[in-house]
Protein backbone atom coordinates (compact mmCIF):
# COMPACT_ATOMS: atom_id res chain seq x y z
CA UNK A 1 0.00 0.00 0.00
CA UNK A 2 2.84 2.33 0.92
CA UNK A 3 4.55 1.57 -2.41
CA UNK A 4 1.37 2.54 -4.33
CA UNK A 5 1.08 5.76 -2.34
CA UNK A 6 4.71 6.70 -3.04
CA UNK A 7 4.22 5.94 -6.74
CA UNK A 8 1.16 8.21 -6.79
CA UNK A 9 3.13 11.07 -5.21
CA UNK A 10 5.94 10.61 -7.72
CA UNK A 11 3.53 10.77 -10.66
CA UNK A 12 1.78 13.81 -9.16
CA UNK A 13 4.97 15.86 -8.81
CA UNK A 14 6.30 14.74 -12.19
CA UNK A 15 3.09 15.83 -13.94
CA UNK A 16 3.20 19.25 -12.27
CA UNK A 17 6.86 19.66 -13.15
CA UNK A 18 6.20 18.85 -16.83
CA UNK A 19 3.23 21.20 -16.89
CA UNK A 20 5.38 24.02 -15.52
CA UNK A 21 8.04 23.27 -18.14
CA UNK A 22 5.41 23.55 -20.87
CA UNK A 23 4.22 26.90 -19.53
CA UNK A 24 0.93 25.62 -18.13
CA UNK A 25 0.14 28.05 -15.32
CA UNK A 26 -3.61 28.00 -15.75
CA UNK A 27 -4.04 27.91 -11.98
CA UNK A 28 -2.81 31.50 -11.92
CA UNK A 29 -5.57 33.82 -13.22
CA UNK A 30 -2.93 36.35 -14.27
CA UNK A 31 -0.72 33.86 -16.09
CA UNK A 32 -2.01 34.84 -19.54
CA UNK A 33 -2.46 38.31 -20.93
CA UNK A 34 -5.03 37.04 -23.44
CA UNK A 35 -8.47 38.07 -22.20
CA UNK A 36 -12.04 38.01 -23.40
CA UNK A 37 -13.15 41.56 -24.06
CA UNK A 38 -16.51 42.93 -25.20
CA UNK A 39 -14.56 45.82 -26.72
CA UNK A 40 -12.87 43.58 -29.31
CA UNK A 41 -13.25 43.61 -32.21
CA UNK A 42 -13.86 47.21 -31.38
CA UNK A 43 -17.15 48.91 -32.04
CA UNK A 44 -15.75 52.38 -31.59
CA UNK A 45 -18.46 54.74 -30.30
CA UNK A 46 -19.71 57.31 -32.77
CA UNK A 47 -19.78 60.61 -30.90
CA UNK A 48 -21.87 63.16 -32.74
CA UNK A 49 -23.05 65.91 -30.43
CA UNK A 50 -25.65 67.38 -32.76
CA UNK A 51 -27.49 70.46 -31.50
CA UNK A 52 -29.90 70.49 -34.45
CA UNK A 53 -30.92 66.91 -33.77
CA UNK A 54 -31.74 67.87 -30.19
CA UNK A 55 -34.01 70.69 -31.38
CA UNK A 56 -35.89 68.27 -33.62
CA UNK A 57 -36.22 65.82 -30.74
CA UNK A 58 -37.89 68.50 -28.63
CA UNK A 59 -40.52 68.97 -31.33
CA UNK A 60 -41.26 65.25 -31.38
CA UNK A 61 -41.40 65.10 -27.59
CA UNK A 62 -44.76 66.86 -27.38
CA UNK A 63 -46.25 64.61 -30.07
CA UNK A 64 -45.25 61.31 -28.47
CA UNK A 65 -45.51 62.02 -24.75
CA UNK A 66 -49.19 61.14 -24.65
CA UNK A 67 -48.55 57.74 -26.20
CA UNK A 68 -45.61 57.04 -23.88
CA UNK A 69 -43.33 56.47 -26.86
CA UNK A 70 -39.76 57.71 -26.49
CA UNK A 71 -37.13 57.56 -29.24
CA UNK A 72 -39.42 55.24 -31.16
CA UNK A 73 -39.85 52.76 -28.30
CA UNK A 74 -43.06 52.07 -26.40
CA UNK A 75 -42.34 52.31 -22.65
CA UNK A 76 -43.98 51.66 -19.32
CA UNK A 77 -44.18 54.15 -16.48
CA UNK A 78 -42.68 53.42 -13.08
CA UNK A 79 -42.87 54.98 -9.65
CA UNK A 80 -40.81 54.53 -6.47
CA UNK A 81 -41.27 56.13 -3.06
CA UNK A 82 -38.78 56.10 -0.19
CA UNK A 83 -39.14 57.83 3.17
CA UNK A 84 -35.81 59.04 4.56
CA UNK A 85 -35.37 61.21 7.65
CA UNK A 86 -38.88 62.50 7.57
CA UNK A 87 -38.83 63.32 3.85
CA UNK A 88 -40.62 61.51 1.07
CA UNK A 89 -38.48 60.91 -2.02
CA UNK A 90 -40.36 60.11 -5.21
CA UNK A 91 -38.89 58.84 -8.49
CA UNK A 92 -40.99 58.90 -11.65
CA UNK A 93 -39.48 57.13 -14.64
CA UNK A 94 -40.08 55.21 -17.84
CA UNK A 95 -38.59 51.86 -18.73
CA UNK A 96 -38.53 49.42 -21.63
CA UNK A 97 -38.67 45.63 -21.79
CA UNK A 98 -36.73 45.68 -25.07
CA UNK A 99 -33.69 43.44 -24.55
CA UNK A 100 -30.48 45.29 -25.30
CA UNK A 101 -26.90 44.82 -24.17
CA UNK A 102 -25.51 47.92 -22.45
CA UNK A 103 -22.92 50.00 -24.28
CA UNK A 104 -19.59 48.56 -22.99
CA UNK A 105 -17.99 52.00 -23.12
CA UNK A 106 -20.46 53.58 -20.69
CA UNK A 107 -19.79 53.17 -16.98
CA UNK A 108 -23.21 54.06 -15.54
CA UNK A 109 -26.16 52.16 -17.00
CA UNK A 110 -29.41 52.79 -15.12
CA UNK A 111 -32.07 50.12 -14.78
CA UNK A 112 -35.12 49.27 -12.73
CA UNK A 113 -34.89 46.21 -10.50
CA UNK A 114 -38.51 45.11 -9.90
CA UNK A 115 -37.52 42.75 -7.07
CA UNK A 116 -35.71 45.42 -5.07
CA UNK A 117 -38.04 48.18 -6.25
CA UNK A 118 -34.97 50.30 -6.89
CA UNK A 119 -33.08 52.06 -9.68
CA UNK A 120 -29.51 50.80 -9.98
CA UNK A 121 -26.56 52.04 -12.04
CA UNK A 122 -24.51 48.83 -12.28
CA UNK A 123 -24.95 45.07 -12.53
CA UNK A 124 -27.44 45.06 -15.40
CA UNK A 125 -27.67 42.04 -17.67
CA UNK A 126 -30.48 40.96 -19.95
CA UNK A 127 -33.31 39.47 -17.93
CA UNK A 128 -32.32 41.02 -14.60
CA UNK A 129 -34.52 44.08 -14.94
CA UNK A 130 -35.53 46.89 -17.28
CA UNK A 131 -33.45 49.66 -18.81
CA UNK A 132 -34.69 53.17 -18.10
CA UNK A 133 -35.84 54.80 -21.32
CA UNK A 134 -37.60 58.14 -21.49
CA UNK A 135 -38.20 60.96 -18.98
CA UNK A 136 -37.11 60.79 -15.36
CA UNK A 137 -37.99 63.00 -12.41
CA UNK A 138 -36.97 62.92 -8.74
CA UNK A 139 -38.88 64.85 -6.09
CA UNK A 140 -38.29 65.53 -2.44
CA UNK A 141 -41.77 65.94 -0.98
CA UNK A 142 -43.46 68.11 -3.64
CA UNK A 143 -40.31 69.77 -5.02
CA UNK A 144 -38.58 68.61 -8.20
CA UNK A 145 -34.83 68.29 -7.50
CA UNK A 146 -33.69 66.42 -10.62
CA UNK A 147 -35.05 65.82 -14.11
CA UNK A 148 -33.72 64.38 -17.32
CA UNK A 149 -34.02 61.79 -20.05
CA UNK A 150 -32.72 58.24 -20.43
CA UNK A 151 -31.85 56.35 -23.60
CA UNK A 152 -31.56 52.58 -23.07
CA UNK A 153 -30.24 53.09 -19.57
CA UNK A 154 -27.89 55.98 -20.31
CA UNK A 155 -28.35 59.64 -19.47
CA UNK A 156 -29.36 61.52 -22.60
CA UNK A 157 -30.05 65.11 -23.64
CA UNK A 158 -30.43 67.75 -20.90
CA UNK A 159 -30.29 66.96 -17.17
CA UNK A 160 -31.10 69.57 -14.54
CA UNK A 161 -30.54 69.74 -10.79
CA UNK A 162 -32.56 72.00 -8.46
CA UNK A 163 -32.33 73.00 -4.82
CA UNK A 164 -35.04 72.52 -2.21
CA UNK A 165 -36.81 75.65 -3.52
CA UNK A 166 -36.80 74.36 -7.12
CA UNK A 167 -34.15 76.89 -8.15
CA UNK A 168 -31.91 75.61 -10.95
CA UNK A 169 -28.45 74.75 -9.62
CA UNK A 170 -26.85 72.91 -12.50
CA UNK A 171 -27.47 71.77 -16.05
CA UNK A 172 -25.64 69.02 -17.93
CA UNK A 173 -25.92 67.68 -21.46
CA UNK A 174 -25.38 64.06 -22.46
CA UNK A 175 -25.33 62.03 -25.64
CA UNK A 176 -26.29 58.42 -24.89
CA UNK A 177 -24.30 58.41 -21.66
CA UNK A 178 -21.42 60.66 -22.73
CA UNK A 179 -21.16 64.06 -21.02
CA UNK A 180 -20.94 66.70 -23.72
CA UNK A 181 -18.13 68.37 -21.81
CA UNK A 182 -15.97 65.34 -22.57
CA UNK A 183 -12.60 65.92 -24.22
CA UNK A 184 -12.46 64.06 -27.52
CA UNK A 185 -9.61 63.84 -30.02
CA UNK A 186 -9.58 62.16 -33.44
CA UNK A 187 -7.03 60.60 -35.75
CA UNK A 188 -9.35 61.48 -38.61
CA UNK A 189 -12.27 63.81 -37.95
CA UNK A 190 -13.93 63.25 -41.33
CA UNK A 191 -14.21 59.50 -40.68
CA UNK A 192 -14.80 59.98 -36.93
CA UNK A 193 -11.82 57.77 -36.08
CA UNK A 194 -11.36 58.40 -32.39
CA UNK A 195 -8.02 58.71 -30.65
CA UNK A 196 -8.99 59.51 -27.07
CA UNK A 197 -12.10 60.00 -24.93
CA UNK A 198 -11.79 61.70 -21.56
CA UNK A 199 -15.19 62.00 -19.83
CA UNK A 200 -15.70 65.37 -18.13
CA UNK A 201 -18.47 66.26 -15.71
CA UNK A 202 -18.66 69.38 -13.56
CA UNK A 203 -15.25 70.33 -14.90
CA UNK A 204 -13.56 67.15 -13.62
CA UNK A 205 -12.67 63.82 -15.21
CA UNK A 206 -15.48 61.44 -14.27
CA UNK A 207 -16.21 58.08 -15.85
CA UNK A 208 -14.56 55.58 -18.17
CA UNK A 209 -11.47 56.69 -20.11
CA UNK A 210 -10.45 55.20 -23.47
CA UNK A 211 -7.46 55.55 -25.76
CA UNK A 212 -7.42 53.89 -29.20
CA UNK A 213 -4.84 52.80 -31.71
CA UNK A 214 -5.19 54.29 -35.18
CA UNK A 215 -6.69 51.00 -36.42
CA UNK A 216 -9.54 51.66 -33.92
CA UNK A 217 -8.46 48.98 -31.44
CA UNK A 218 -8.57 49.73 -27.72
CA UNK A 219 -5.14 50.74 -26.39
CA UNK A 220 -5.84 51.94 -22.84
CA UNK A 221 -8.84 51.70 -20.50
CA UNK A 222 -9.35 53.11 -17.02
CA UNK A 223 -11.69 55.03 -14.76
CA UNK A 224 -11.72 58.54 -13.31
CA UNK A 225 -13.54 59.62 -10.17
CA UNK A 226 -13.57 63.27 -9.13
CA UNK A 227 -10.65 64.01 -11.43
CA UNK A 228 -8.45 61.18 -10.13
CA UNK A 229 -7.45 57.84 -11.65
CA UNK A 230 -8.96 54.95 -9.69
CA UNK A 231 -8.88 51.17 -9.80
CA UNK A 232 -7.09 49.14 -12.45
CA UNK A 233 -5.84 50.82 -15.64
CA UNK A 234 -5.01 48.46 -18.50
CA UNK A 235 -2.84 48.88 -21.59
CA UNK A 236 -3.28 46.51 -24.55
CA UNK A 237 -1.06 45.35 -27.38
CA UNK A 238 -2.14 46.30 -30.92
CA UNK A 239 -3.34 43.04 -32.52
CA UNK A 240 -5.29 44.63 -35.40
CA UNK A 241 -8.55 43.95 -33.60
CA UNK A 242 -8.13 40.18 -33.57
CA UNK A 243 -7.95 39.60 -29.81
CA UNK A 244 -7.31 41.41 -26.56
CA UNK A 245 -3.84 40.92 -25.08
CA UNK A 246 -2.92 42.90 -22.01
CA UNK A 247 0.40 44.73 -22.14
CA UNK A 248 0.47 46.23 -18.67
CA UNK A 249 -1.79 46.86 -15.68
CA UNK A 250 -1.34 49.74 -13.27
CA UNK A 251 -3.14 49.66 -9.95
CA UNK A 252 -4.45 52.93 -8.53
CA UNK A 253 -6.34 53.47 -5.32
CA UNK A 254 -9.96 52.32 -5.30
CA UNK A 255 -10.89 55.68 -3.77
CA UNK A 256 -9.97 59.10 -5.19
CA UNK A 257 -9.50 60.43 -1.67
CA UNK A 258 -6.82 57.99 -0.49
CA UNK A 259 -3.77 60.28 -0.42
CA UNK A 260 -1.26 57.76 0.94
CA UNK A 261 -1.72 55.20 -1.85
CA UNK A 262 1.13 54.99 -4.39
CA UNK A 263 0.19 53.51 -7.81
CA UNK A 264 2.20 50.49 -8.90
CA UNK A 265 2.62 48.25 -11.95
CA UNK A 266 0.57 45.16 -11.18
CA UNK A 267 1.68 42.96 -14.09
CA UNK A 268 3.17 42.96 -17.59
CA UNK A 269 2.86 40.60 -20.58
CA UNK A 270 4.68 40.16 -23.89
CA UNK A 271 2.98 40.36 -27.31
CA UNK A 272 2.01 36.69 -27.13
CA UNK A 273 0.30 37.11 -23.78
CA UNK A 274 3.04 35.49 -21.70
CA UNK A 275 3.39 36.87 -18.19
CA UNK A 276 6.80 38.54 -17.82
CA UNK A 277 6.30 40.40 -14.54
CA UNK A 278 3.92 40.23 -11.61
CA UNK A 279 4.11 42.49 -8.58
CA UNK A 280 3.99 40.54 -5.27
CA UNK A 281 1.35 43.02 -4.08
CA UNK A 282 -1.04 41.63 -6.73
CA UNK A 283 -1.43 38.34 -4.83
Amino acid sequence: MKRIYLLFLLLFFCSHFLAAQNGDTSSDPDSSGIVSSVLLPTTMPLLLFDEEAEKEAKKEKKKKARKNIWFGIKTQRGFIRNDIRGQSIYEYFNYTDVGRNPDPYIRDVYWFDPKERAILSEGYTKGTGYLLHGPYERRVNDVVVESGMYFYGTKHKTWMLFDSKNVLQDKNHYEEGWPRESRISYYNRSSNTLEEITPIQYGLEEGNYFYFYEDKQIAVTGEFQYGEKVGLWTEYWDTNNTRAIRKREIQYSDSPFEDNFRPYIRAEWDKDGNLIYKNPRAD
